[in-house]
């Protein structure tokens, strides 16, 4: 029987094949769907990696951002306790002839001695202005953004500390500044850190960069 079948040979079963067909290509299928999380994201080890590698991204980003603003405050108040010490109530000093000086000023109002009678909106201004740039940190994962936002925070807190801890009273506190250029406002580090941080704010924009670091082309 065997020695029939050997030379007769075994009839096809397209059935069968077919079958086994169908049985390789749900094995497929599953493997592709296990592969895949359940809302439809790649797994990680392609784009999930790209995710995982994301998040430490922008937590360095962020403390970028929190390093500029302590080393802006670090130096705005140290600045600010040297003139208080060993300027305030002494003549100016000069830097460059009478191009440049160093004046203590004690500034009720804005940056650059603006609106001296807004002393408590402007300081509730700076403590909004820091809020915000907190709560944007969560979503930061630009260098240039996390500098820029370093140099604002660190200078509203330069100035906010200012407002609330020196004379005449919380919230009412009046701004030491000492830089004085020649036909230009006297102003402090503080502000200085701010205007940059705000400058590099409008150059990014420009650029089409946002904080998350997308890039707009058009």
């Amino acid at each position: 029987m065997a020695e029939a079948e050997r030379i007769i040979g075994t009839p096809d079963t397209p059935d069968a094949d077919r079958e086994q067909q169908d049985r390789d290509e749900r094995a497929r299928d599953g493997q592709t769907r296990d592969g895949q999380t359940r809302d439809g994201q790649e797994p990680a080890g392609t784009d999930g990696t790209a995710a995982e590698a994301g998040r430490p991204r922008g937590k360095r980003r962020v403390a970028v951002l929190f390093a500029v603003a302590a080393l802006a405050y670090a130096l705005d108040l140290i600045s600010k306790m040297i003139v208080v010490a060993k300027l305030e109530h002494h003549e100016p000093i000069e830097i460059i002839g009478d191009w440049l000086r160093f004046e203590a000023i004690r500034n009720a109002g804005a940056a650059f001695g603006f609106g001296e009678a807004f002393t408590v909106i402007f300081t509730v201004i700076a403590a909004a202005v820091i809020v915000v740039i907190i709560r944007l940190a969560r979503k930061l994962y630009s260098l240039p953004w996390a500098i820029a936002l370093g140099l604002l925070l660190g200078g509203a807190l330069g100035n906010l500390t200012d407002r609330l801890f020196r004379s005449p009273g919380v919230f009412e506190g009046a701004v030491v500044d000492f830089i004085a250029p020649k036909h230009f406002a006297v102003f402090n580090l503080a502000d200085s850190a701010i205007v940059c941080g705000g400058i590099l704010i409008v150059l990014l924009s420009f650029r089409g960069l946002d904080p998350d670091g997308t890039v707009h082309k058009d």
